[in-house]
C-alpha cells in the first residue's frame, strides 16, 4: 500500500481522534481512506449525473423558444416542486 503524509490543523487533528476513539474507526488512516472512497464515489455519481443531462439534452431536439424563456421556464418547474 501507498503512504501519504498530511499536515492538518490541530481542530482537524482532534476531530480525527475523536472518530477514532467513538470506534467508528480503527485508526486515522482507516478514516481517511473512508473519505477518500467516498469522495471519488460521489465524483463518479456526478460524472454519471452529467453525462445523463447531457444525453437527455440531445435526446430532446432543437428548440424553437430563446434561450432566456427556457430558462424563465425552469426556475419555475423548480419553484413549482419547491411549493
Amino acid at each position: 500500500m501507498a503512504q501519504l503524509n498530511v499536515t492538518i490543523p490541530p481542530a482537524l487533528r482532534s476531530w480525527v481522534d475523536q472518530r477514532v476513539a467513538e470506534g467508528r474507526y480503527t485508526s486515522a488512516s482507516d478514516l481517511v481512506r473512508d473519505l477518500l472512497r467516498r469522495d471519488q464515489e460521489s465524483a463518479e455519481d456526478d460524472a454519471e449525473w452529467v453525462r445523463a443531462m447531457v444525453a437527455e439534452g440531445l435526446a430532446s431536439g432543437i428548440s424553437l423558444e430563446k434561450p432566456g424563456t427556457i430558462i424563465e421556464n425552469i426556475i419555475a418547474r423548480r419553484k413549482a416542486r419547491r411549493g
